[in-house]
């Protein structure tokens, strides 16, 4: 199915009070809405990912699987300021006829919400069943419901925070640190960047798996190599894959967008934010995930008022919310068996 396009044409304006004219915002659905319009399933999806959610969350959504587009109306769109179709850093600038590159106004989470707002609209969405996103798209997924309570009857966290931790922003700017240091980063070109986003592709694997998962998958056989490892190959052909598909500029802004968050933020703190969300919460955490650890997800649990928790390991660490779809769908499917009536579940954990 290719992107469809929303055009917004009035004047955008971002958290930051600077504005964005000739919005565009790529999407997929897929299924329709029904007469009652409360089988609506909108997807925020994670930080390199884009709308195409049956593509790339395959085992969670598909014919066969528990979100079917023969039963839901399944919406997602590309976030703000990414590299699929909504408005970014290689869109055209209206005001020079020439794409934005770093003069691309700084984003936020929240403005993400924003746009999608305005999508949900022109979609004639009165309302979301269930909103769902890990990671970043997690982050966004709880904006939202805090933003708009109402507009929100169930909730999916995965793998997401209430404030990007500082270890969090420490991996983004090393990221960043990579990337600028391509001088061709600042030759306003779309391959601008390229090598030092490979080499930001690397650090960032790091944190998505962990020491287990590469002890296992990128062991070696022999003990008398002396280079040409396994996990090095592994790491340039990772980064090689990411730059093939993504640019540097996108990739830039989303990490400055994810250091951003935080539903605190002149909200009088963070715990006020989440005790705004009226949508009943499920919070899923991954044990092995060192970037978001499931003392976050824990932390949500406790300050979001009809929240259940769940949690599972992975081999794949914070990647696992991506993989591990048959762990997911269970958890899921439990929690839409089971009556919330306040702060009173805590699901069978996953093995």
């Amino acid at each position: 199915m290719n992107t469809q396009t929303f055009k917004y044409a009035q004047t955008f304006e971002l958290e930051s009070g600077d504005q964005l004219h000739e919005l565009e915002i790529g999407f997929h659905t897929y299924g329709r809405l029904n007469k009652n319009s409360d089988n609506v399933v909108w997807v925020c999806h994670a930080f390199t990912a884009n709308s195409d959610v049956l593509d790339w969350w395959k085992g969670l959504f598909g014919k066969e699987d528990y979100f079917n587009p023969d039963d839901y109306f399944i919406v997602c769109a590309n976030m703000l300021g990414s590299a699929y179709g909504t408005t970014g850093p290689l869109s055209i600038n209206p005001s020079t006829g020439q794409p934005y590159y770093l003069s691309f106004p700084q984003v936020s989470v929240r403005d993400m919400i924003k746009a999608q707002q305005l999508l949900a609209r022109h979609l004639e969405v009165s309302k979301i069943e269930i909103l769902i996103g890990g990671s970043l798209g997690g982050q966004q997924a709880m904006e939202w419901a805090i933003i708009e309570p109402g507009f929100i009857k169930n909730l999916v966290l995965i793998a997401a925070n209430a404030r990007h931790s500082p270890w969090g922003i420490a991996f983004n700017e090393s990221q960043r640190l990579a990337i600028s240091a391509d001088r061709t980063f600042y030759a306003n070109h779309p391959d601008g960047g390229k090598k030092g986003l490979k080499a930001a592709r690397s650090m960032a694997l790091l944190s998505y798996r962990g020491y287990k998962t590469y002890g296992i998958s990128q062991q070696e056989d022999s003990d008398n190599l002396t280079d040409g490892y396994r996990a090095a190959s592994y790491q340039n052909y990772q980064g090689e894959k990411l730059i093939n598909r993504f640019n540097a500029y996108s990739y830039w802004y989303l990490t400055k967008a994810m250091d951003s968050h935080n539903v605190g933020r002149n909200r009088n703190g963070i715990e006020k934010a989440l005790s705004l969300i009226k949508a009943r919460t499920l919070v899923i955490g991954i044990k092995s995930d060192m970037l978001f650890p499931v003392e976050e997800q824990q932390y949500l649990f406790r300050h979001i008022p009809s929240a259940a928790f769940a949690e599972f390991d992975s081999y794949y660490g914070h990647d696992g919310f991506l993989i591990e779809t048959e762990a997911l769908t269970n958890i899921i499917k439990s929690f839409f068996k089971t009556d919330v009536k306040g702060k009173i579940i805590q699901l069978q954990q996953i093995a």
